[in-house]
């Protein structure tokens, strides 16, 4: 497992990390993302408290996440039932 140094700048820090080789890409991406909700923010509501800045980056995050988690716990019933449906069915073919 290698690991890379970068240094990820939010907002208006930088922040010296250790990453796997192959998470890096999605290292940065997340940070991109980050930043391109801190300028959202910035620029709607006319904030510049940096500490109010991610607040509102990460309550955005979170309700991502609970709406996805959502998403995906709908599905995974779905595809349980699906499978039970299927289950009784080739059990009554045999």
């Amino acid at each position: 497992m290698e690991t890379l140094s970068i240094r990820l700048k939010i907002g208006d820090r930088e922040y010296p990390m250790k990453v796997k080789t192959e998470d890096e890409a999605k290292i940065r991406r997340a940070g991109k993302l980050i930043n391109d909700k801190i300028k959202r923010y910035r620029e709607e509501f006319g904030l510049d408290d940096r500490q109010d800045l991610l607040a509102m980056v990460a309550f955005d995050c979170m309700v991502e996440s609970m709406e996805v988690t959502a998403v995906n716990n709908e599905d995974t019933d779905l595809i349980n039932s699906k499978i039970i449906q299927i289950n009784q069915h080739l059990s009554s073919l045999l």
